[in-house]
């Protein structure tokens, strides 16, 4: 165990130092993650004089919570794999005793450290300007929430990298996260919350990943009414499946990656 938090620690420090060398291009990513403070201000008008079951206030806060969500589950993992397997500089990362995969989990932890300033910063110029629509979560409801964005991180990483396994067999994997990211757009409750989904939409929805990568967390955290308990478990269950597929897909890869000469 020691050992294990002994590699753990190191590896988070040294990406944690070497992300900092970038926080001019962090803040920008910061910036780049802005889409949901556009889409508030075209919900919010439209719930003047629509019927969504929410208010202005609420259309506000909820992209608040999408725009602090979508900051903590930024993942880049398939275009630096993709790199590694095409350019053969995986063939180092086999050598150590170390999953290559625990260095890109590590990269990105740190990354999440390092951006935080930067988003802290905007959600108080967000208060600044739309002081009506702050509110404080309660103690119980604000550590259910760093749980399940903790979870929502976790299962969006392992999304993307077992994708990013497919640059054993194709060049472009990255064509395959970009094509999913279309779908993740409109059904994870980035361009527009659950709520204004048909009910036969919504229902199928929640039973895809994708509306527990974003909607899910923000609505704990705002307070919209959830099924926790169903949203675990459909969490967990995804997770389990994308585990295996990725496990599987390793060990397939690592045998087309020595074929090729590695």
């Amino acid at each position: 165990m020691k050992r294990i938090i002994r590699i753990a620690k190191t590896l988070l420090l040294t990406y944690y130092a070497y992300m900092l060398e970038y926080r001019a291009e962090l803040f920008l990513w910061a910036l780049s993650g802005a889409l949901p403070f556009i889409l508030m201000g075209v919900w919010m008008q439209a719930s003047e004089s629509g019927q969504f079951g929410l208010k202005a206030i609420d259309f506000a806060r909820y992209f608040l919570a999408a725009f602090i969500v979508r900051q903590t589950n930024v993942v880049w993992v398939i275009w630096e794999f993709e790199k590694e397997v095409v350019q053969g500089k995986l063939s180092n990362r086999l050598l150590q005793p170390l999953d290559p995969v625990w260095h890109h989990f590590a990269s990105h932890v740190s990354e999440r450290f390092a951006r935080l300033p930067f988003v802290l910063g905007l959600v108080l110029l967000f208060f600044a300007l739309y002081p009506q629509a702050f509110w404080l979560p309660s103690l119980v409801r604000l550590l259910l929430f760093l749980l399940v964005v903790v979870l929502a991180f976790c299962l969006r990483f392992l999304i993307q990298y077992t994708f990013a396994l497919f640059a054993f067999w194709i060049e472009r994997a990255s064509a395959i996260e970009q094509f999913w990211f279309l779908i993740y757009l409109f059904l994870s409750g980035i361009i527009a919350p659950l709520e204004v989904f048909p009910p036969a939409v919504r229902a199928v929805v929640l039973w895809t990943p994708f509306p527990y990568l974003i909607h899910f967390p923000a609505s704990i955290l705002i307070g919209l009414p959830v099924d926790v308990g169903r949203g675990l478990l459909v969490m967990l269950g995804w997770g389990v499946v994308f585990f295996v597929w990725n496990r599987w897909l390793w060990r397939q890869g690592l045998k087309q990656y020595s074929g090729m000469g590695a």
